[in-house]
């Protein structure tokens, strides 16, 4: 017999504050905002505290021009963060799910998959336009 959680412990969790909170910008000293509304306008850059590496598998790249339709990188895609769209004969990558192996960008035959050295991909929305590859 599974043994469930009592309600009363249920209902003390459904009214408990949320331990963890989406990026806290409202309390922000404004020296940090100023200088992030300064990166937004392109006035001010952030590096990143380290050189990426020489083969970094970052946020993968597609050449929709290149591509013939194989489906060889659905395949081999162990987190199936690749889909096919059959209208354009194209497919589309949600990089939420990719796991950065590389394992599509080796076996493309026409090389248009390729892995960038980007790594900035926090985001609160994994639907968000910058977190899907067509």
């Amino acid at each position: 017999m599974i043994k469930l959680p009592s309600v009363p412990m249920v209902l003390r969790q459904i009214l408990k504050k949320p331990a963890t909170n989406f990026f806290p910008a409202k309390n922000l000293p404004p020296t940090i905002t100023g200088f992030l509304e300064s990166v937004a306008a392109e006035k001010a850059t952030i590096h990143p505290p380290i050189p990426t590496p020489v083969k970094y598998r970052g946020k993968i790249l597609y050449d929709r021009n290149t591509c013939i339709g194989c489906k060889m990188c659905i395949r081999v895609c162990p987190a199936n963060a690749i889909e096919f769209i059959p209208d354009t004969k194209r497919i589309r990558i949600w990089v939420t799910q990719c796991v950065f192996c590389s394992q599509c960008n080796d076996i493309c035959p026409k090389d248009c998959l390729h892995m960038s050295s980007d790594f900035l991909l926090a985001t609160e929305d994994r639907f968000n336009e910058d977190m899907i590859v067509e």
